[in-house]
Parts: structure tokens; sequence; C-alpha cells
């Protein structure tokens, strides 16, 4: 039967639909706070509370003392009501994710692959193992949100191809919605960084902005008018590609075959990429410890030269502005066509040179920019691609969930 606005039924719906969200987002509250927050009268906001306990998705979680009277009753959603899932795939293990349907994280695991690359397998173990730590049956998550990196077509929601996982390709989502038989979404890592970024960073409630991946590899992920950007074919980000002086060209060694000359069903033509050039190889992790290494500042790895130049400036400030100038060609590239305003430095890297760093690429993109964006340090505590992953499949369950109805 179709719904039409205004109808008593689809008004119960919204009304639920926003006092879930608001103890979602404030916690324990009680009939009068929360007609006081959706401007529904007492009544009203009764009946929605009697709808939603019977629903099982509220119940009572203690009393607020008040003037005279007896004492009101508090309101919380019932955590157990849905569980999620979150991964974070990569070439060295799988970390997954477990939360129920406040945004607790009730478990987090970590699986090594131990040779193994098979998909559906890695993906599989991981979930089994997150839900036994959090004694809940894999049967219980209403969604699953996967990180990967590589590029993800946005229309087919598959793998297109990922240099670090090549056993990533199409077929796969398929083959993860059959194992798991609940749904699946695959996203590229940078862009869910970027959506954790947006929910709990240094980007919150910001509509543009830019996130920019400095890790073993680099990524960008871009926000617009609060929509991730991932263009036509999902390759939007993979500015590790981006020719900048100082570094040879990236080639490709093999593309797909399109539909006119008798292969896929579409015109994209992804290549092969090799990794020896462009922007990512100036700013990747081997080429920043080697230019630390230029600089005598000798620590073992990339991440630990940078934090050591950050920490000790008269030490390392020449490095810091010389990776500072090699960052900024990207920064530059991004701020001078999408104009974003804000840029954050996520990844190992962007989080170990911090302010120092930040602030000598503002400054190095507005000497060289006609604009002059603000460079800020992720503010994501612990795994932003896991995070980001968990809040995406959040927002699933939660319309799943919330917006169910009446039978």
């Amino acid at each position: 039967m179709a719904r039409r606005p205004g109808t008593p039924r689809l008004l119960r719906e919204l009304n639920d639909r926003a006092a879930l969200d608001l103890l979602v987002e404030h916690g324990p509250l009680t009939r009068a706070q929360i007609g006081e927050h959706t401007g529904l009268s007492k009544v009203t906001a009764s009946q929605l509370l009697s709808r939603l306990e019977e629903r099982g998705l509220v119940a009572v979680v203690g009393e607020q003392a008040g003037g005279r009277g007896p004492n009101a009753a508090l309101y919380a959603v019932v955590p157990s009501s849905a569980y999620v899932a979150g991964l974070e795939v990569g070439p060295d293990g799988v970390t997954a994710g477990v939360a129920d349907i406040t945004g607790r994280m009730v478990a987090q695991v970590t699986v090594d692959p131990n040779g193994a690359d098979e998909p559906v397998k890695l993906v599989h173990n991981a979930v089994v193992k997150a839900c036994r730590s959090a004694k809940v049956a894999v049967d219980r998550l209403s969604a699953f949100v996967i990180g990967t990196p590589g590029v993800v077509d946005p229309r087919s929601g598959d793998v297109q191809f990922s240099f670090d996982l090549p056993a990533w390709h199409e077929g796969v989502l398929a083959a993860l919605r059959t194992d798991l038989r609940r749904p699946v979404t695959i996203e590229n890592d940078v862009n869910l960084a970027a959506v954790a970024e947006r929910a709990y960073g240094a980007a919150r409630d910001a509509e543009d902005f830019a996130l920019m991946w400095f890790d073993r590899g680099m990524g960008l992920s871009v926000m617009l008018g609060g929509r991730l950007h991932r263009g036509r074919s999902g390759g939007a980000g993979e500015i590790g590609y981006l020719p900048v002086p100082g570094a040879p060209l990236p080639l490709s060694t093999a593309r797909r075959v399109p539909e006119e000359e008798g292969g896929v069903t579409e015109s994209t033509s992804w290549g092969i990429p090799t990794l020896a050039g462009g922007y990512g190889a100036l700013v990747g992790a081997d080429g920043v410890r080697a230019l630390a290494h230029e600089h005598g500042i000798t620590e073992p790895t990339a991440v630990e030269c940078v934090r050591a130049a950050a920490a000790d400036e008269s030490r390392g400030g020449a490095f810091l502005d010389e990776l500072a100038n090699r960052f900024s060609y990207g920064v530059t590239s991004v701020n001078i066509v999408l104009d974003p305003g804000l840029v954050v430095l996520s990844g190992s890297l962007g989080r170990a040179g911090g302010a120092p760093l930040a602030g000598r690429i503002e400054r190095a993109v507005g000497r060289i920019s006609p604009t002059r964006p603000t460079v800020a340090v992720t503010e994501v505590d612990g795994n932003p691609v896991l995070r980001g992953a968990l809040h995406a499949a959040l927002e699933q369950a939660r319309d799943e969930v919330f917006s169910a109805g009446e039978n």
C-alpha cells in the first residue's frame, strides 16, 4: 500500500525515528525532555515511547528526580536491538570490530592472514572471531562495511583493482554477501577515514573538506556538500599517480579492454599501476625515509623519522621543511581544483608530523596557491578506517531498524 505525506502512519514513523536518533545522540532522556527536543506533546511522546518499547527498541533505564511529584522515568535505546560489523582489510591482516546500535564498540580483533589471501575466508574468519569476542551471534549483525585499499566501482560496489590485494576483484562482493547472508558494503579505506573524520575528528560537521592519507602509500578522499566524491568509476582520490616535479611519471602496464574492443561492458580502462613514479614516489614511506636519512634523521622507519623531527625541530626542521614542500604539491593541486577550505592530514605519517608538519604545509600551499586552506591533523582516536566502517554500518542499520515502522 502506497504511503502519502501527512498520513498518520507516516507521521508516527517520522516521530519514532526522530526520538530514536535523539536518544542515540544525547543518551537517556525523560518523556518531557523528548517532547521538548522534538516539539511533541506529552500525550504524543508517551504514545511514541510505548510503541518503541513494544518494538524492543527503547527501555526504562533509570529515574530522574524533579520537583514535586514522582520521579520521571529515563528512556534509552536498547543496545542489543541490533549490531553491526566494520572491517579494515590490508595486506598484513584484517581488523574487525563489532558495535551495538548505540555505536559502542563491543569487540575488536585483528586476524593474521598467515599467507592466505582468499577474501571470503579472511573476512569470514575475522567476523567469527570478533563475534565470539563480543558474545554476539553472526546472524545478529544487521550490516557489514569493509574498507580496502584500491578502487571500488560506485555503481556495482565491487572492487575494480587493489594493488595491495590482488585477490580482491570483481565478484568478491557477491561472494561475501552469499557467505555472510547479510548486507555487505565495500568502500575505499581512505574514504572511510574521511567518514570518521567528519563524524568524530577535525572535520566535524564540515560540509567540504579533503583528507590526505600519508602512510606506506598515500591516498585522498574528498567530501563535497557532506557527501563523498567517488568519481564516475571510483578512481577519485588516487592522487599517488599525480605527475609532480622530481619523480618519474607513473605508467600503467596493462588495462581493462572496453566493450567496443570485445571486453567488459563499460568504457573505463584501469591500468595495473607501477608505483615507482608520480606523487606517491615522493611522499610514500620509502621516499620519506630516504629524504630523512639525507638530512641525518636516521631512525629505521619513515614514521619514526617524522616523529623524531617533529619532536625536535632544531634537529629536524630542515627535513620537515623539504617534506612539507613535497606534500604541498598534492595539497595545492587539490586546493586549486576543489577549494575545500580544510585539508586534514591522516595516516601514520600525517599523524607523526603533527602540528609542526601541518603548519609548514599550510604555509607552503599559501605561497603557491591563490587561496590558503586550513591544514589540520586528524583528531580521530584509534583506527580511523575501522571507525569509519562502523559508522557507515551503523547508519545503514539504523535506517533499517529504526525506520522499520509498524507491521
